[in-house]
């Protein structure tokens, strides 16, 4: 062969060379779920991965459902994101608020709910009142969560506006608004109320109007119910795309119907703590205009505002607006995104969100951990998956 004709084969070569040098490896994260599906852990799985606007990734795993009967799993299904609806929905609509000059983050939560106490200090009776910032940072020291079964003993169900009375009037203040970190769902359900009253429409309502249809989102929305406390109102053509959860008492699994007890049976899936359901081709489309990409649902300040931890804060907290930047419980971002400029947040029911701002990328995890029994784990999954993907797309 002379060195013409070689030079030739190697010319030749380079074309597929170029391509698999473009084509990032993510084939890892196939055997890590469906390591998950044979543990137990989970009956199924959808995870797409998103990089500079596009889904590289985007695959089903397993089974949609088990109970009543065994479904295969497919992309388009929707997932009950429980606490992901805190950054997806609440923190969005709070958000766009401030854009609008309605709300400011250093606002007491008085201004909105007059009858939220604040903070006492014990020794001295010094008062410090909450703030939004606060509660989106989770510093404000109320209590995580309330006991349902004492609650509903008490005030009954469907009581959304005895709910609220009861967080601003009877729920602990356990420390100095600023100095401590208890991740509240309490915290997110005043915001939802904040939300309200600036905007005079229920939050789903809200969201959907101003966050999901300006993206064009098809597939991603609240359930809110009736008074049975299992039947959406809204967008019945959608549940037929619904993964379910957990088995209730009837044998049957919740579909449609937020999984998440204060959620449901408090405030009918109008819910500022969870509430959001969505499929991952949906999700990404809001992790892509979050990164810039497609059309804005919040400015480029506001993203940089949302991403960065008060600096009045505890800087051990390391909880942004919303979303969880280095806290103790961002195991999900794995080992080799860069803690500086990755935002995450976990679903109880065994959904995720990883976003790296420097390399533009997501990792969007969708599982039901839940279903049908809630006994699942997915820790290890979401770190290892987060790995697989950085190693392929972080660059220098």
């Amino acid at each position: 062969m002379t060195r013409f004709s070689r030079l030739l084969t190697v010319l030749a070569l380079l074309p597929a060379v170029w391509s698999c040098a473009e084509a990032p490896d993510l084939s890892g994260i196939d055997a890590v779920v469906e390591e998950a599906i044979a543990e137990g852990n989970i009956p199924g799985a959808v995870v797409a991965i998103v990089h500079e606007g596009k889904t590289l990734y985007l695959k089903a795993f397993g089974d949609k459902a088990v109970v009543p009967e065994r479904v295969p799993m497919t992309t388009d299904v929707m997932f009950d994101l429980a606490s992901v609806s805190k950054c997806v929905g609440t923190t969005m609509a709070a958000l766009q608020l401030v854009e609008q000059g309605r709300l400011r983050l250093s606002d007491e939560v008085r201004r909105y709910i007059p009858e939220f106490r604040p903070w006492t200090d014990p020794d001295t009776g010094e008062e410090v009142h909450i703030t939004v910032q606060d509660l989106m940072s989770h510093v404000s020291g109320l209590d995580a969560y309330i006991s349902v079964e004492p609650f509903v003993e008490r005030f009954g169900e469907a009581c959304p506006d005895s709910l609220m009375h009861y967080i601003a009037t009877e729920i602990r203040r356990n420390f100095r608004p600023k100095t401590g970190h208890i991740y509240s769902c309490l915290n997110f359900i005043t915001l939802q109320h904040i939300v309200q009253r600036i905007s005079g429409q229920p939050l789903w309502e809200y969201v959907e109007e101003h966050v999901f249809a300006p993206l064009g989102l098809q597939h991603c929305c609240y359930f809110p119910l009736g008074e049975d406390l299992r039947t959406p109102v809204v967008h019945q053509d959608l549940v037929p795309l619904v993964a379910p959860t957990t088995v209730q008492a009837d044998g049957l699994p919740l579909v449609a119907a937020v999984h998440d007890p204060t959620a449901r049976r408090i405030n009918l899936g109008n819910s500022g703590n969870a509430g959001v359901f969505a499929n991952a081709e949906d999700l990404a489309r809001i992790c892509n205009s979050l990164m810039g990409y497609g059309p804005r649902i919040l400015s480029p300040a506001t993203v940089r505002r949302m991403a960065t931890i008060p600096p009045e804060n505890d800087p051990s907290i390391g909880r942004a607006l919303g979303w969880d930047k280095n806290s103790y419980a961002s195991g999900l971002r794995g080992d080799l995104f860069n803690p500086e400029t990755t935002l995450m947040h976990t679903g109880y029911t065994g959904t995720s969100v990883v976003m790296d701002f420097s390399s533009r990328t997501a990792v969007i995890i969708l599982s039901h951990r839940v279903h049908p029994t809630d006994d699942g784990s997915v820790s290890r999954m979401r770190a290892c998956i987060a790995n697989i993907a950085a190693s392929a797309l972080v660059s220098w």
